[in-house]
């Protein structure tokens, strides 16, 4: 792992590095894209270099990886690597273009810190990132092996076999494969990469969550618009509202993700909030599709009744279940517990493990609420839509 000479200068200089790293990946970006416009066309995804999550994403990692390998020497952070392969695989990344972040990073690095940056500060920190780079680049070669793919090549056409509108802002499209070839397997809670063509030409690529299957293939994915309230408004969500139908064709990634539903006979807590739904839904059929006698405890908030995706699966899905039991929450007070998720007056079952899934601050919240009735924190598992900006690790 990494040297001890370089352990002590990273040791020595990573709160600096560390307190400018956001304003080192801001001129990173700045002048990869510059220099690189094409991989803005089908690669990185545009809306969140304008909203700064990428930014933000690249810098937690770099400081994560980076405070793992000092704080444990002899131990690689393989679940932080993993939830970053899954995530590349997603979108294709290939091995050459690390050597290109690296050029350009490296470069932002210089010229953020100036003289700071010493040739043996270089050093250190170059070792930092081969490590990381080279650790990402072995896991995504297993992943795409195990997608059936290599050289992130794992594009195929599907068909839209049916639209359904599942609330005012959420729709979900049923897809069928085109062609013979084998549909590459999927585990409840993975997610595809959707790659569409913008109106100025641009293609731009999306993670939709594959919120069911069904028979002969064919497999569902549940999209949110995403309005501007304030930011930006998502423009491959808006597009795909407005202009997808039955009978058109979507250029679908294989299957994704490390948060999966793991076997055994644990009792389970399936917690989600508004589209965090999509994860949980799928985990549920494959319960119920399997038999399962497992203690499933399902928990969901959202705004109000009429805004929650997905409402009748997870009602029919958890009753389909010997040993199932659901409890929804709505702000509105309607329908359900009235107000935000409360697991105060919640059975939570012993020895559970959890899978959560919504907005960070709802995740953040359920997870404090969850240790408090006494789960072991290594059995949360969480989901994070678009880039992950690292909750706590205990």
């Amino acid at each position: 792992m990494l040297s001890a000479e370089s352990a002590a200068i990273i040791r020595a200089t990573i709160p600096v590095v560390g307190a400018s790293l956001d304003t080192i990946t801001a001129r990173f970006y700045e002048t990869m894209f510059g220099d690189r416009p094409e991989l803005l066309d089908g690669l990185f995804n545009r809306g969140n270099q304008r909203n700064g999550e990428q930014r933000r994403a690249l810098a937690g990692s770099i400081a994560s990886f980076a405070g793992a390998l000092l704080a444990n020497p002899h131990e690689r952070p393989d679940a932080l690597l993993a939830r970053i392969a899954h995530k590349h695989a997603a979108v294709g990344i290939t091995d050459d273009q690390y050597v290109i972040v690296h050029k350009y990073l490296f470069a932002a690095i210089g010229e953020v810190l100036g003289e700071a940056v010493t040739p043996e500060v270089a050093a250190a920190w170059d070792e930092v990132y081969w490590l990381m780079a080279g650790a990402l680049i072995a896991m995504e070669a297993r992943i795409y092996a195990h997608a059936g793919a290599c050289d992130g090549r794992t594009w195929r056409s599907w068909r839209v076999a049916e639209r359904r509108e599942e609330t005012a802002d959420v729709v979900s499209l049923v897809l069928a494969p085109i062609g013979d070839e084998p549909v590459p397997p999927a585990l409840p809670g993975q997610y595809v990469s959707v790659q569409v063509r913008m109106p100025d030409g641009v293609h731009q690529l999306r993670q939709y969550t594959l919120s069911g299957y069904g028979a002969d293939g064919l497999r569902r994915i549940t999209v949110k618009r995403v309005r501007g309230e304030g930011a930006p408004e998502g423009e491959v969500s808006n597009l795909l509202h407005a202009t997808v139908k039955e009978g058109d064709e979507l250029i679908l990634s294989a299957p994704f993700g490390d948060v999966t539903l793991a076997g055994g006979e644990a009792p389970l807590v399936l917690a989600s909030a508004g589209i965090g739904c999509t994860p949980i839904t799928a985990m549920l059929q494959h319960l119920a599709d399997t038999g399962s006698t497992r203690r499933v405890l399902l928990l969901h908030a959202d705004r109000s009744e009429p805004d929650h995706a997905l409402r009748d699966d997870m009602e029919s899905l958890t009753a389909a279940l010997p040993d199932g039991e659901k409890i929804f929450w709505y702000e509105d007070g309607d329908r359900g517990q009235a107000g935000r998720m409360d697991l105060t007056e919640v059975e939570i079952p012993a020895s559970a493990v959890a899978y959560l899934c919504g907005p960070l601050p709802f995740m953040r919240d359920t997870r404090a609420q969850l240790i408090e009735a006494g789960v072991a924190p290594q059995d949360i598992h969480y989901e994070v839509f678009g880039p992950d900006l690292w909750l706590p690790a205990s």
